[in-house]
């Protein structure tokens, strides 16, 4: 069952929902430790002055912003506590857009919302995000971070989908990519061919093959198996002057 990590309510006009906050995703990674290559004992880290090259124990240690190149500005530990948001219980829903108004790129992570109370104002306000198929722009503040939302629903559940400020975006303008003329047969090859690549999305048929090969790996290893390495595949991109040739024959492949 999934842990509750925060407790709150969804606000909105004379509006107040009481729910539970759950993380939507897990981390199934392997992970693996620094040791001393000598005993194979655990190292741990310890912070260095880059001046005399001797260990800084916590006391010693003190936040600072760079101002300059040989400058900083310390911050003491209380200055930084006035700056920290005020604790609060309560997502503020300020206004509505359209589920297609977000760019996915804002999305950082996302969160499930359930009931804390059994009542009907849940049900209902997901019955409704759903039915006008909008998302509710929202703001709050949790273990001393502000944060940026959006309140969607599934239908039955809720979601929270914690949304990146505006200034953290960078453009896509600003890649300064070059502009190329595409033909009216390229175009319809590869549409074409897209097309009949298209089908309902399956997340279940895809699976981690980076983590699976180092699970293999682990495996072989502790059954004293011998290990071949391969070299990676590089593979060229298609020149300009073969794309309709490259797209053709890929579309005779996909009939």
């Amino acid at each position: 069952m999934a842990q509750t990590i925060w407790i709150g309510n969804i606000t909105f006009k004379d509006i107040n929902v009481s729910v539970k906050l759950h993380t939507a995703v897990s981390q199934n990674r392997i992970q693996f430790h620094l040791l001393h290559k000598n005993d194979r004992v655990k190292l741990r880290q310890q912070m260095i002055c880059k001046f005399d090259k001797t260990p800084v124990t916590s006391a010693e240690q003190v936040k600072g912003f760079q101002v300059d190149e040989r400058k900083y500005l310390l911050i003491d530990p209380k200055e930084l506590e006035e700056t920290e948001p005020e604790n609060s219980r309560i997502i503020n829903v300020h206004e509505f857009v359209k589920i297609n108004e977000i760019d996915p790129v804002f999305i950082e992570r996302t969160y499930y919302l359930e009931s804390n109370q059994s009542n009907q104002s849940y049900s209902t306000l997901a019955a409704a995000l759903k039915e006008l198929e909008v998302q509710g722009i929202c703001t709050w503040a949790m273990r001393k971070r502000a944060y940026l939302g959006a309140l969607r629903s599934t239908g039955k559940t809720l979601r929270l989908n914690v949304l990146r400020f505006a200034d953290e975006i960078i453009q896509a303008k600003s890649l300064g990519l070059e502009a190329f003329s595409v033909s009216e047969k390229e175009l319809d090859i590869a549409s074409e061919l897209i097309s009949k690549l298209t089908v309902n999305f399956q997340p279940e048929k895809y699976t981690n093959e980076h983590q699976k090969k180092l699970q293999d790996l682990i495996d072989k290893k502790v059954r004293g198996e011998k290990i071949i390495l391969l070299k990676p595949k590089h593979l060229k991109s298609t020149e300009s002057g073969k794309l309709l040739e490259v797209l053709q024959e890929s579309l005779k492949k996909a009939s």
